[in-house]
């Protein structure tokens, strides 16, 4: 279960990569714009904003990320990103920290290219960061033997779960497209108690949050805590710098 506001905590660090990615969209006035993991809908509202003369479609996997879209708004629609299927008028497609989620995905990116029109744009960011000290961490503890058997059926994504720019970039130029593909590590300024814990609850643990009771979610978080401070440690300034790797690319469909 995702929880909106947990995930709008730092939201404006969370939106830099969805802003650094549109904006290498050149679609001038696309008839529609499609966001896939709309999530609470606070960055597809910019996407109304840009081109407001475009059909906006949005969806989510997640009822309570749908529901908070739609207090915004937003015709958003709960369904499945692999279920999804363009409309012949799709001109502009956005999928912002979904497909790390989606096993395979490779093959739903050539589905997708070649249902698009020509001329049609893609777009997607997912995460880089899997062999990060907060990936690890969270999945050592989770496997330890404390925890392994209430966590025995969570699936907590590993460094194989998005390519590199480069893997990208060939699938799609196979697929018939022009490709922009690139990565980024952003040096984000956490503060507070146990900041990266605060960050990665909206999003990497949400499995294990969904699979634990609150009693024993607020243990394994006690004990994830101080693990995380040791690989994070704040600074004299009460700043802890935590990297925030992301994988970028840009397909636009050919004739």
């Amino acid at each position: 279960m995702w929880d909106p506001g947990k995930y709008l905590d730092y939201a404006d660090l969370r939106a830099r990569p969805f802003h650094d990615l549109v904006s290498r969209i050149g679609a001038a006035s696309p008839r529609r714009v499609v966001d896939l993991g709309c999530g609470p809908g606070n960055l597809t509202a910019s996407l109304r904003e840009r081109w407001p003369s475009a059909v906006l479609e949005c969806s989510d996997s997640s009822p309570e990320m749908v529901a908070a879209a739609r207090e915004r708004g937003l015709d958003a629609a709960v369904l499945d990103v692999r279920d999804w299927t363009p409309a012949p008028d799709t001109d502009v497609v956005v999928s912002n920290a979904v497909l790390q989620w989606v096993p395979d995905h490779d093959a739903l990116l050539r589905r997708w290219a070649a249902a698009l029109p020509a001329g049609a744009w893609l777009a997607v960011q997912v995460p880089g960061n899997f062999d990060a000290p907060s990936h690890v961490l969270t999945r050592e503890l989770a496997a330890s033997p404390a925890w392994a058997s209430r966590l025995a059926e969570v699936v907590l994504r590993e460094d194989d779960a998005v390519s590199a720019p480069l893997e990208y970039a060939g699938l799609l130029a196979d697929a018939g497209c022009t490709v922009d593909a690139w990565e980024t590590t952003y040096v984000q300024p956490l503060t507070g108690p146990s900041p990266v814990l605060e960050w990665i609850s909206g999003t990497a643990l949400r499995p294990i949050r969904a699979a634990l009771p609150d009693a024993e979610w607020e243990q394994f978080r006690a004990a994830l805590a101080p693990m995380l401070d040791e690989a994070y440690p704040a600074r004299a300034d009460g700043v802890t710098w935590f990297e925030f790797r992301r994988v970028f690319f840009v397909a636009r469909v050919s004739a």
